[in-house]
């Protein structure tokens, strides 16, 4: 039996606004649901995805007419979530208060991916924020 390497990509553009998100978050759903162990991503990737597209909406300082574009991949066992926009702000982590309803997003993403990071896009415009996922265990591999 010949088994695939490729990983299987999925990628959508869409509005830089807030209301993209939860399109963002319903596409990763629909993505996640098409593969056969998908069910093993789903909370920590729609978590994490949410918070880098609204990132991406909030503190990329790109014009508001960009696109942002989100791409997934499965290889291996790993899932691969990217955000790509055309800002140049740099995504780090920052300390919130107990009292702050802003800024946690990030130590979310730090610590609920595998590895996370961000890298410059192809051609010089803009960046991409990506986070690696493992599966959760389900009952049965337990």
């Amino acid at each position: 039996m010949l088994v695939s390497r490729r990983p299987r990509t999925f990628a959508a553009r869409l509005d830089s606004r807030t209301e993209s998100t939860p399109i963002a978050r319903h596409l990763l759903r629909a993505y996640l649901a098409a593969l056969p162990t998908g069910d093993r991503y789903h909370d920590a990737a729609e978590l994490l995805l949410g918070e880098l597209f609204a990132n991406a909406v909030q503190h990329s300082g790109a014009p508001a007419d960009r696109l942002i574009e989100i791409r997934f991949a499965v290889s291996g066992d790993r899932l691969r979530i990217e955000v790509h926009d055309a800002g140049t702000g740099r995504p780090s982590i920052r300390s919130a208060t107990p009292s702050d309803e802003r800024g946690r997003g990030l130590f979310l993403v730090n610590e609920l991916a595998e590895r996370w990071g961000c890298c410059p896009r192809a051609g010089g415009i803009g960046k991409f924020v990506w986070a690696l996922i493992a599966p959760t265990l389900t009952p049965a591999t337990v």
